[in-house]
């Protein structure tokens, strides 16, 4: 795998780590580059004919002996499993990207029949976390994870880019849970706040049967009141005595 934008994964691997790596079908031993092992046997037809004497055409042209052409079949046959093996790693790496991945692009590698075979590739990633949501990163980096490591034999520098999607993802999670832990508290401190509250208003607020008393001895009043005068004009009345 390498680091696109930014340099090699392999070669950067102190700085900090880029926004956006590259995954490919580079050996372990090739980490440094797009470098994989050419195909073998890797004989041409010239270098046969340095060793035996090739027959030619009417034309003069050289023409391969049955063990040559033999070898040309081989290389061919190598080149052929090659290129099937490249695009389906970097169509593996894209599929799994989803949109975080690019499209897969190849190294080509001219054979004997003239035909270009791919021999290397790679697909770029988007390995930035996403800023201010830990649980978008989380999702995004599992997901960057699972694409680097998505085909049969991931190479040495994909498995580099998964490890640190694992990396981010692992962060992600620490502030993911600080953030349900800050979320959980202010609902704490929140129902705390309107059970006080509550139980204010109802210290405040009269109870039914006070008033029910307070309304009753609003009824009362009038009519002693009225008792009232009633006793003090039988008692200033004077009495006459009548004589006959």
């Amino acid at each position: 795998m390498n680091i696109g934008g930014l340099g090699h994964f392999a070669t950067a691997a102190k700085a900090a780590l880029p926004a956006r790596a590259s995954l490919n079908s580079a050996t372990a031993e090739s980490l440094h580059g797009l470098a994989s092992p050419s195909p073998s046997p890797s004989t041409t037809v010239a270098q046969l004919d340095s060793d035996r004497p090739a027959t030619v055409d009417a034309s003069g042209r050289p023409v391969a002996t049955p063990a040559q052409e033999q070898l040309i079949q081989q290389q061919i046959a190598t080149l052929s499993s090659r290129d099937r093996e490249v695009r389906a790693h970097e169509q593996a790496h894209a599929s799994v990207g989803g949109s975080y991945a690019g499209g897969p692009t190849y190294s080509f590698k001219r054979g004997p029949d003239g035909q270009a075979y791919a021999v290397g590739g790679e697909v770029s990633i988007d390995v930035s976390a996403i800023a201010n949501d830990p649980a978008a990163t989380l999702r995004k980096m599992e997901q960057v994870a699972r694409a680097a490591l998505a085909p049969a034999e991931p190479s040495g520098q994909d498995r580099r880019v998964a490890a640190q999607a694992q990396v981010l993802a692992a962060q992600a999670r620490i502030e993911l849970a600080a953030q349900q832990r800050d979320a959980a508290a202010s609902a704490i401190a929140e129902r705390k706040a309107l059970a006080a509250q509550d139980a204010q208003d109802e210290s405040e607020q009269p109870t039914e049967q006070s008033i029910k008393t307070d309304q009753q001895d609003a009824d009362l009043a009038p009519s002693l009141q009225l008792y009232r005068r009633l006793g003090q004009t039988q008692e200033s009345t004077p009495v006459v005595d009548v004589v006959a």
